[in-house]
């Protein structure tokens, strides 16, 4: 039998979400010790109280809280919003799957506001939905007008990161209200919520239509443990906890996003450093006569060089990986690097004078 003819068509043509590969994959590649900066990740890693919970915890056989009560009790006090409000998930990119698979039926339209975040049109695709694509203007701003104009009764949900990946823009207030005035489901993903201290997660209780997804991936330095969390209200809320698998949030995930959360010092001591580093980087780059750099309000810079295939092999060569932008619409020539520590970033100037 020819199994392909049984796979969903729409899917069988659909491109895969490329992901970063891991750190001891690369240096087998590279042959040295090699400075990560492609994921975004926290270079510090994450809060010592993390280890600690996790090393300490006896029940690793028996299956994690299914309504992660802890953790959401935790994420009150940091949120300001009751658990009723709040679900977890593996990474928002489960939470970004799971509103999809709440509100699309198969034909539904999906609002994309490129260049962004990669997870949005792949989720839209496998849960059978159509992305719109509005390109952001010459500054990367949304283009409001552009989504007004593409709605219509197909048009089930708007997604726009603040601050964008890979550009750094921040959504506006009045922006957000006039998206949350459309009707349609508003999803505002602020992944970088800890680098830029700007949320719209205020308007989550007088606006029904608006869910805000964060994640303990970056500031938190959570990536491996893949832990998520959004505020909506609660009848999106509770039907979500209807789609999500129980077990999807593992004891180790919750144990380590509630100890992270308990540990604010940490978490300052590295959102001081990441500002320290940028300005580094800032001067890096202003003496640098044919490169275009970035500095954003989150933890990554992009920076646009001349030839960027040369570029990004150079920077191979010496150990650098940095993550490739230029076939993002915008951002032809364009790579994104994670801002690293202060320390870690005067020891990169090095390597990348010999490139840039």
């Amino acid at each position: 039998m020819d199994i392909e003819k049984l796979i969903r068509p729409e899917l069988a043509a659909m491109l895969g979400y490329t992901p970063i590969e891991p750190t001891e994959i690369l240096e087998q590649k590279a042959g040295q010790r090699i400075v990560k900066l492609d994921g975004n990740e926290n270079p510090y890693g994450c809060s010592p109280k993390v280890y600690q919970a996790l090393a300490n915890y006896p029940y690793y056989h028996i299956y994690p809280d299914p309504e992660q009560r802890a953790l959401r009790q935790a994420l009150e006090g940091y949120t300001g919003f009751s658990p009723q409000h709040i679900v977890c998930g593996s990474g928002s990119d489960e939470l970004i799957d799971l509103v999809l698979r709440l509100f699309l039926q198969p034909g539904d339209e999906v609002i994309n506001c490129s260049p962004t975040f990669g997870m949005y049109p792949f989720s839209t695709e496998v849960c059978g939905g159509k992305v719109i694509d509005i390109p952001r203007n010459e500054n990367f701003d949304i283009d409001i007008v552009g989504i007004e104009k593409a709605l219509n009764r197909k048009t089930k949900v708007i997604f726009i990161a603040s601050p964008n990946n890979p550009t750094g823009n921040i959504i506006t207030e009045q922006e957000v209200m006039k998206l949350i005035e459309t009707g349609k489901i508003v999803v505002i993903d602020e992944a970088y919520f800890e680098f830029a201290q700007v949320s719209a997660i205020s308007l989550v209780e007088q606006f029904p239509n608006l869910i805000v997804t964060r994640t303990f991936s970056k500031a938190f330095g959570l990536a491996g443990l893949r832990v998520g969390y959004l505020a909506a209200h609660p009848t999106v809320v509770e039907g979500l906890s209807r789609l999500y698998n129980p077990k999807s949030v593992n004891t180790m995930a919750q144990l380590g996003a509630h100890a992270a959360l308990a540990d604010r010092d940490y978490l300052n001591t590295y959102l001081d450093e990441v500002t320290a580093s940028k300005e580094l980087l800032r001067q890096f780059f202003a003496t640098r006569r044919h490169v275009e750099a970035w500095i954003t309000p989150a933890n990554f810079v992009v920076v646009r060089t001349g030839n960027i295939d040369q570029t990004l092999r150079r920077l191979e060569n010496l150990g650098v990986y940095v993550r490739d932008r230029s076939t993002y619409p915008g951002l032809e020539g364009c790579l994104r690097m994670t801002v690293g520590t202060t320390d870690q970033t005067q020891r990169l100037f090095e390597r990348l004078s010999k490139v840039f």
